[in-house]
């Protein structure tokens, strides 16, 4: 899977605009922009956006940008052109959603967890399954949701959000 693929299904978990005001994805806490709920736009929360120099209005942020903002702090960083597509796309996903993405990877992998994606870590991941490292990824990804003090407000996307990763990662 290449980064535009991945990206490709990156959008279709995201959607469009959302200003759900018990998502902190969402949340600007008045910092920036006219109101204090600037929402996400492809994901892309108000305050990414504005650190990437993003001016305008949530609601018009380019796809391109969003695309380059997940290139960069996302793909890039967690270094996920070195993994199975499978697992790369799960990682992106969690990376882009919110959370711990490398320390999940690495306790997948049995390696020391560190929040750091190394040769050590990239190493273990390459010599393991990729189901297994995609069940037990997720498994941390969905324990660490079922504990956010928001979860009886976003859990339904993000329930769904996770059994499409997986239904992904199995085909």
């Amino acid at each position: 899977m290449s980064f535009d693929q991945a990206f490709e299904q990156l959008i279709g978990n995201e959607g469009r605009y959302s200003d759900n005001p018990k998502d902190p994805g969402n949340w600007s806490g008045g910092k920036v922009g006219v109101g204090t709920l600037d929402g996400t736009m492809w994901g892309v929360s108000a305050p990414v956006a504005r650190a990437w120099g993003y001016k305008g209005r949530m609601q018009d942020l380019p796809l391109n940008m969003a695309k380059a903002i997940a290139k960069t702090k996302y793909w890039d960083v967690y270094q996920c052109d070195q993994f199975d597509d499978r697992i790369a796309f799960q990682v992106i996903d969690a990376a882009y959603n919110g959370g711990y993405p490398a320390k999940w990877l690495q306790q997948a992998a049995g390696v020391t967890v560190d929040g750091v994606i190394g040769a050590q870590t990239v190493k273990a991941v390459r010599s393991t399954d990729p189901m297994k490292i995609i069940m037990r990824f997720d498994a941390y990804r969905l324990k660490y949701m079922k504990d956010c003090q928001i979860w009886p407000d976003v859990s339904r996307g993000w329930v769904d959000r996770i059994a499409n990763n997986l239904l992904l990662g199995a085909a």
